[in-house]
């Protein structure tokens, strides 16, 4: 049986940039990294996923498409019901997934190993700037959402994204690779 890595992060932590980074390093490896299904033009930037409409969005929903789904800024997005079966494929599945959902998640997938990616307040604040997606209010309110966030979660692994890439890449990398050995010792 299979594991998801259910990766969560502020907007700018850089979890698309941590991910690829880790993905670009397991392409022989038994790991499957999920799409999103999300009410977001595909062109958008950021990380691929499906776009849908609002209406396709909630037909899907409607007929059981996803596994796990919610609200965010505006936003529809579901994680299809397929990474069921590649988990029960033996797969470690590694998603993109929303902190403030992570408790439904556990719910509805136990043992699933939660990961948030961090980054110091100043980077996340250059980032989300950098991006130009949003005015100066719209980054201090993520900012402020941030903050408000619980950050004493034992169950939740943490890597800091503050500075180079690779260090942050390397870590997801070294947890995906421990969840595959223990998920493949417990098959």
């Amino acid at each position: 049986m299979g594991r998801l890595v259910y990766v969560v992060g502020a907007s700018g932590a850089g979890k698309d940039s941590v991910m690829t980074y880790a993905r670009a390093r397991l392409a022989e490896a038994p790991v499957a990294f999920a799409h999103r299904y999300i009410t977001r033009p595909a062109d958008a930037g950021g990380e691929n996923h499906v776009a849908l409409g609002l209406e396709e969005f909630r037909q899907r929903k409607a007929a059981g498409c996803f596994l796990l789904d919610w609200e965010s800024h505006g936003r529809c997005y579901g994680i299809g019901r397929e990474i069921g079966l590649w988990m029960d494929a033996g797969l470690v599945v590694v998603a993109n997934g929303s902190r403030a959902y992570l408790g439904e998640a556990r719910r509805r997938i136990p043992g699933l190993l939660a990961v948030e990616i961090r980054a110091d307040e100043a980077v996340l604040a250059e980032r989300l700037a950098r991006r130009g997606r949003e005015t100066v209010a719209d980054i201090g309110a993520r900012l402020e959402r941030t903050r408000q966030l619980p950050h004493d979660d034992a169950d939740l692994a943490v890597i800091d994204n503050s500075g180079p890439l690779p260090i942050a890449g390397d870590a997801l990398l070294a947890l995906i690779q421990a969840t595959r050995r223990s998920a493949s010792q417990a098959a």
